[in-house]
């Protein structure tokens, strides 16, 4: 039973962090991704210069055009569209928001709420950005504070546009656009810099300011747990603070809940419906729990949020 569990639990750290596919935008721009926890990112910041329409995104360079614009705009940092391979282009948020979408096919910009379960995933928004930015100094300049990319996001510092259309920060700060609004004038964004671990997450951004953009696959990755018994199953999935175990028979019931490495972190027998299982002792990730008893014994993924 140990064998098929450590089997099981490699299967399911595969899937959790080390998952990772190429995938195209509408202009044939390559881009990796990377699996951290139940989220499949792009392992680089966005570059297409069209809406998946066909349409084009204007180009703005004037920084007069910039200020005033109402509609989706992109530019190249300091105008400068070689840098574009490298650390991507800067988009307003009317770029991101417009229905006609400039992330590849079945991804989308992330939300304020999906960078903070990243942030969340990773210890939280004071050390994440060290575990998020490339390491070394071929990108960022000294000192590139606590930089390790663990989980493989290989943020970069491409800058941004002010909110005077001043280019500002480009190799020593990381921004990025978020999805969500924060206000009828401005959204929300995050920064990495080269001199911190933190990333700071603020709301008072213009809508009219540019940013770099990474994209999200539009589902959440696990695995299909079809192996439960029809009569026991557990929620909610993800959880925060406790699950609910139904087991509608009233069966006797070991469960057992495991980390990435084997270790049984939590154990708790019963014997009736409805049992609650209080989870919160375990550290936010992905752990697999198990049912056992005399008859059987079944396994699942269960998200610690």
């Amino acid at each position: 039973m140990r064998k098929e569990l450590l089997l099981f639990i490699g299967f399911l750290f595969f899937t959790y962090i080390g998952l990772t596919q190429t995938v195209t935008d509408i202009d044939g721009n390559l881009y990796n991704t990377v699996t951290i926890g139940t989220q499949v990112w792009l392992k680089e910041n966005l570059i297409v210069t069209h809406y998946n329409t066909g349409d084009e995104i204007p180009n703005v360079s004037s920084n007069a055009t910039w200020l005033s614009l109402s509609n989706g705009a992109y530019c190249n940092y300091e105008n400068n569209a070689s840098l574009a391979p490298t650390y991507g282009r800067l988009y307003n948020w009317f770029a991101v928001n417009d229905n006609r979408g400039i992330c590849p096919t079945g991804w989308h910009v992330a939300t304020d709420a999906e960078w903070t379960i990243l942030t969340d995933l990773l210890g939280g928004e004071a050390v994440a950005g060290g575990k998020l930015k490339e390491a070394g100094t071929l990108h960022w300049p000294s000192p590139n504070t606590g930089a390790t990319n663990e989980v493989g996001f290989t943020a970069l510092g491409g800058g941004y546009r002010s909110n005077t259309a001043d280019y500002i920060g480009f190799g020593g700060i990381g921004s990025w656009r978020c999805s969500t609004e924060s206000s009828t004038t401005n959204a929300w964004a995050r920064g990495i810099f080269n001199d911190a671990i933190n990333v700071d997450r603020g709301g008072y951004y213009e809508k009219f300011m540019g940013f770099s953009v990474r994209c999200i696959y539009d589902e959440t990755v696990g695995i299909h747990d079809n192996n439960l018994k029809n009569d026991i199953n557990f929620f909610p999935n993800p959880a925060t603070e406790r699950i609910y175990l139904n087991n509608s028979e009233n069966q006797n019931i070991v469960v057992n809940v495991y980390n990435l490495i084997g270790d049984c972190v939590l154990q708790k027998k019963i014997n009736h419906s409805n049992a609650e299982i209080n989870i919160n002792s375990l550290l936010k990730g992905l752990y697999i729990i198990e049912l056992t008893n005399e008859n059987f014994t079944v396994q699942s993924k269960l998200i610690k949020e």
